[in-house]
């Protein structure tokens, strides 16, 4: 009974409890065009904030505040290229993942090759000077014939027969 007394006042407590219900996600924007080129704007843009994510996937607050922006060029009829354009004039190339080649990116773009060349080349000037460090010397008579004394086991190397 007392079983019975207590699943019963459960059941009330709940039944008074609000229910939640779960909803749909709100879109970002309310045409799904104009969010599409966001989207595709904002993959190829650099999050100023995480340097290592792009615009798009980035939680930073600045990253919602350029989405925004990007969004509103584009309702004011803003074409890929100068909604880009926009964002390079207010933070410079940096904000692109693929920055032109021009003479400023010039180190950007062909550093790392110099990087390597100048390591290929100090790699093979290292293993040319070690490899005449290996080389073995050219010994002498004096120093053959004293060898030979040494291997031979006379205690008293012998002169060569041409310094005689």
């Amino acid at each position: 009974m007392n079983k019975t007394l207590a699943t019963l006042a459960t059941a009330a407590l709940l039944g008074m409890t609000p229910v939640a219900h779960a909803g749909e996600a709100a879109p970002l924007a309310a045409d799904p065009v104009v969010e599409a080129r966001m989207i595709a704007i904002s993959e190829e843009l650099r999050c100023l904030v995480c340097q290592n994510e792009s615009l798009a996937a980035s939680h930073a607050e600045l990253a919602e505040d350029l989405r925004r922006e990007v969004r509103s060029l584009i309702r004011d009829g803003k074409s890929d290229a100068e909604v880009r354009d926009y964002l390079v004039s207010r933070y410079g190339d940096f904000v692109l993942y693929r920055p032109p080649v021009k003479p400023t990116t010039w180190l950007l773009w062909f550093g790392p090759f110099l990087i390597l060349a100048a390591a290929i080349i100090g790699l093979i000037a290292y293993l040319r000077r070690r490899a005449s460090l290996l080389k073995p010397a050219a010994l002498s008579a004096a120093d053959r014939a004293a060898a030979e004394a040494l291997l031979s086991g006379d205690s008293q190397p012998t002169q060569p027969k041409d310094q005689a």
